[in-house]
């Protein structure tokens, strides 16, 4: 059976939605990623979802439609054009200072720059490949491997030992995370499970956006040093 439903008004509908998914991907991502781009491609998700769902399979439409609503967002991010390469070590040097630092001290751009000796914009760099892989690869970003190429969350490969990988990192993982401070876990909830963005977790927290901006990316960091060892 087909669900029939008005396009222009299942986007009416839907539009607050496909926002508050672009301004939860927006806060995480780099000044020049234009929200109304988000915006616009979460449209084409929602269209794209409703020309392809079939209410035979099971799933409600709300439940497919916001999983490719988002999932047409992040391949957007996927083809634009990022910075160019940028160097390892450097990159390193930034993960080992922040978990050194830990949750308490906020560090700037400035002092991060300085401690680092290097420039400011270079601090941006670093910052944005790291945000990159972080949101879009992030089982990549954990292995620290520019070879891995397949999603833990995407990937349907029957590869048998693609799967016990993968059922190896998510143990892991799983394991890391309850090592986590309350704060550092509650904050991992908000943000992934009940899809709140930075500003609305600072809210709860009593702390600005750029300040949980920073302790979610210091606690990713933390959670890649501890898969590592």
């Amino acid at each position: 059976m087909k669900y029939n439903i008005d396009e222009e008004q299942l986007v009416l509908d839907y539009l607050p939605k496909i926002k508050y998914i672009a301004l939860n991907l927006k806060s995480t991502l780099p000044k020049n990623v234009e929200l109304d781009d988000l915006i616009q491609e979460g449209i084409i998700g929602l269209l794209q979802s409703y020309r392809k769902y079939d209410p035979g399979k099971g799933a409600s439409f709300n439940t497919f439609a916001m999983k490719r609503i988002k999932g047409s967002m992040l391949d957007y991010l996927r083809k634009i054009d990022w910075l160019p390469k940028e160097t390892r070590s450097l990159i390193k040097k930034y993960e080992d200072l922040v978990y050194e630092v830990g949750e308490e001290e906020y560090l700037d751009d400035k002092l991060i720059a300085e401690r680092l000796n290097i420039e400011e914009n270079d601090v941006d760099k670093i910052k944005f490949s790291i945000s990159k892989r972080q949101i879009l690869q992030l089982d990549s970003y954990f292995f620290d491997s520019e070879e891995v190429n397949w999603s833990i969350e995407e990937d349907d490969s029957n590869d048998p030992e693609v799967i016990a990988y993968k059922e190896i990192f998510k143990d892991k993982l799983k394991d890391c995370i309850e090592k986590l401070s309350q704060r550092e876990q509650l904050i991992l909830s908000l943000y992934y499970d009940n899809n709140l963005t930075f500003r609305e977790i600072g809210e709860i927290l009593d702390l600005s956006e750029s300040r949980i901006s920073q302790v979610h990316s210091q606690i990713l960091i933390k959670l890649k040093k501890m898969v590592d060892e």
